[in-house]
Parts: structure tokens; sequence; C-alpha cells
């Protein structure tokens, strides 16, 4: 049960169940880490030859792998700013490839990987931010966040059938504790045994004892 829910009522998410979010969720996870694995890769094995591009891929790094816990844990608002991100580090990615495979002839200096392996990584980062792009706009379309309440007996199953309707559920009386001591109010509750149920629908009025019943009138 989530904080700020009443007592005996559980938050549930039905469009978290359906097979297909999930297998959406685990995509983007799955990305994610690949992304921030390639980028540590590229990022160690070119350290020499990044010059100052080093802190902003490792803090690329960082930020796929927190995206990737918290979007493991169902946190829908991540998806765009993990869309956002693809878009400007394949653009990166787009932009470095060919500067590695430049690099790899006579007269450069070798970073700890080969050039043209950096610059392969870097060509098989843009279309995995691209699929990043694509699972995170789709996983944020599929509404993570749908809320629904139900009961706690309903939830764990434990009552069988549809819950009360709300008419026969008991209902507190703010008066009931005003009018408890009151012997009126008790004589209200007990029905009256001298009339019958037809009586209680039509009562005349009473007549004197002295005067005749109505009639037809005299005759002259």
């Amino acid at each position: 049960m989530e904080a700020g829910t009443a007592p005996g009522i559980v938050i549930l998410h039905p469009n978290r169940d359906k097979p297909e979010a999930k297998a959406t969720k685990s995509a983007v996870v799955l990305l994610l880490l690949v992304s921030a694995g390639l980028i540590a890769v590229i990022t160690l094995g070119g350290w020499a030859s990044l010059q100052g591009a080093t802190p902003g891929a490792i803090a690329y790094v960082l930020i796929y792998i927190a995206m990737a816990y918290y979007i493991h844990l169902w946190n829908r608002g991540l998806l765009p700013v993990a869309a956002a991100a693809a878009l400007i580090f394949g653009i990166i990615a787009a932009i470095a490839a060919p500067s590695w495979f430049a690099r790899d002839k006579a007269g450069f200096d070798d970073p700890a990987l080969e050039p043209g392996i950096l610059g392969l990584l870097t060509v098989i980062l843009i279309p995995v931010q691209v699929l990043l792009m694509a699972f995170s706009m789709r996983g944020f379309q599929q509404e993570w966040n749908v809320e629904v309440e139900v009961a706690r007996d309903e939830y764990e199953g434990r009552v069988p059938g549809d819950p009360p309707p709300y008419e026969d559920e008991p209902v507190d009386d703010p008066d009931a504790e005003r009018y408890a001591d009151d012997p009126r109010a008790a004589d209200l509750d007990e029905p009256r045994e001298d009339i019958s149920p037809a009586d209680e629908l039509y009562d005349p009025p009473p007549q004197a004892p002295d005067e005749p019943p109505p009639g037809p009138p005299p005759a002259r």
C-alpha cells in the first residue's frame, strides 16, 4: 500500500502487468546498460586520444546506469529523458565515428584499443541509441503510472464475489450518541403491537362518543 492511501485500500497499476509493458521495460533497461557499457569501453580504450571529452563520457555512463535502475522500478518520468539523452549521444557518436577511422593510419599515437575497433564500437552505438529512443517513447505511451484503488480483501482474494453494495454498508450516525439516553427515541424504534400494517397506511380521525355515526340525510 502506498503512502497517503486510505486504510484497507491497495493501489494497483494494471498497465504494468501487461506482457507488452514488461517487455518494453526490459528492452529499455537492457539498451541503457548496453549503451553505458559501449561508452565505457570507448572511453577507456581511447582515453589518451579523447582529450577533454572524458568527463562528459563518464557522466553519460553514470547517468545511463542510474536511469536503468529507476526505470527498472517503473519510473515512467525518466523515459523521455532517456530518449533525449540517446538522441544527443547518437549525434555525438555519428560525428566521432569517422574521426576514429581517420586515426587508423601511420603517424598517429595509438590508444589502448586500435582506432578501427573504437570506430566500429562507435558505429554500433548509433543504432543502439536509435532503438533506445524508440523503446523509451513506446514505454512512455503505455502509461505505466495509471493507478486503480481496490479493497485489500478483494486484492488478496479472501472475500469471494463482488464487494457489498454501498447501501448495505453500515453508516455512522453522528446523532446516535446524542439521542442514546432519550426515552422518546427508544419508543420510536419499538414497533406498536396494537396497529396492523394496514392501519399504519390509513388512520381515520377519532370520532366523539356521543355523536352518531355519519349516515345518509333523513328523508323529507
